[in-house]
């Protein structure tokens, strides 16, 4: 990888802790998406080579000490989604558009399931399956972060 061009990947994750913590209403904050599980899949799928689960596992605890969550909860989490991420992106790259969404939701699916344990193992469970809605609306956002972040890594030619 290009030495002057690691600022962008630096860059997005940024973005993505902010996002994480940006003030939203009370009733809508269980349908954030997990912006730093997304970026984690798009990285690692997109440069398996340079990164993998330990980036997940630094940008977690980055995540971990932004949002104030017991430490290791997020970094715990993104490093078994990028496990699965690496394991499976030669595949999902032949993946259909549909196929893609679903794979996405499937991995932060995973992601939300080993917080909430994690979460639940601290004494904070949460009711239900309502921890689940950020796949969701993580799967519906990845068809339009995508192609954004494909079109200016190739611009800056993220290696």
């Amino acid at each position: 990888m290009e030495a002057n061009n690691r600022w962008f990947i630096a860059v997005t994750v940024l973005t993505a802790l902010l996002l994480a913590v940006m003030p939203l209403p009370q009733n809508w904050l269980w349908f954030r998406p997990a912006f730093t599980a997304l970026l984690v899949i798009f990285w690692v799928s997109r440069m398996p080579q340079n990164l993998g689960v330990g980036f997940a596992w630094v940008v977690g605890l980055l995540e971990d000490l932004v949002t104030g969550a017991t430490l290791g909860t997020h970094a715990l989490a993104l490093a078994v989604l990028a496990y699965f991420s690496l394991l499976t992106y030669r595949r999902t790259r032949a993946f259909n558009p549909a196929q893609q969404l679903l794979w996405v939701f499937v991995l932060v699916g995973i992601n939300q399931v080993v917080g909430n344990w994690v979460h639940s193992l601290a004494g904070k469970p949460v009711p239900g399956l309502t921890f689940l809605w950020p796949a969701v609306t993580g799967a519906l956002l990845w068809p339009w972060m995508v192609p954004w972040l494909e079109l200016t890594a190739g611009r800056l030619q993220v290696r």
